[in-house]
């Protein structure tokens, strides 16, 4: 079985898998990784939503072989970063989750879009979430909660 190396939330891991292994089960099962979520292992549903260079993208659709060489970032190392501080302070006073299945996707999400675009409209949010199902529809939520994280920006008032 051939190794590969991963760069995942700032730390390399050197991981032995089939090279068409999707990511997401490589994150889970191999690294412990377990905040990433299996939906529905087609790249419709959003909760297996990392970071990869920065970019959203879903890992159910990337093998380790793709992923390999890549910066990864996970819903773990949100908290690294002051952006990802302030998404999981506004989802936390919002009370976004519900059932909490979606989440991670969700927050990588908003994370992206806040990278993306720092101040954010409603017609803004809801292009840059629509791609992630929450079954409980707490949408109105997660568009409060990332409207506060961005009022809670640099040189914005809190």
């Amino acid at each position: 079985m051939p190794s590969y190396v991963l760069t995942v939330n700032g730390t390399r891991h050197t991981v032995s898998a089939d090279a068409d292994s999707p990511l997401l089960w490589v994150l889970r099962d191999k690294l412990d990784l377990t905040g990433t979520k299996f939906g529905c292992g087609v790249g419709a549903c959003a909760a297996c939503s990392v970071h990869i260079d920065g970019d959203l993208h879903r890992s159910c659709q990337w093998t380790i072989a793709d992923a390999a060489g890549h910066e990864i970032s996970t819903v773990e190392g949100l908290p690294n970063t002051e952006l990802g501080r302030r998404i999981q302070q506004a989802w936390i006073a919002e009370q976004v989750p519900q059932c909490g299945y979606c989440q991670p996707g969700q927050l990588m999400a908003a994370a992206a879009l806040l990278t993306a675009t720092p101040h954010p409209t409603d017609s803004d949010i809801d292009d840059g979430m629509s791609d992630n199902i929450c079954r409980c529809a707490t949408y109105p939520r997660i568009r409060k909660a990332i409207h506060r994280a961005a009022a809670n920006g640099a040189g914005e008032a809190k």
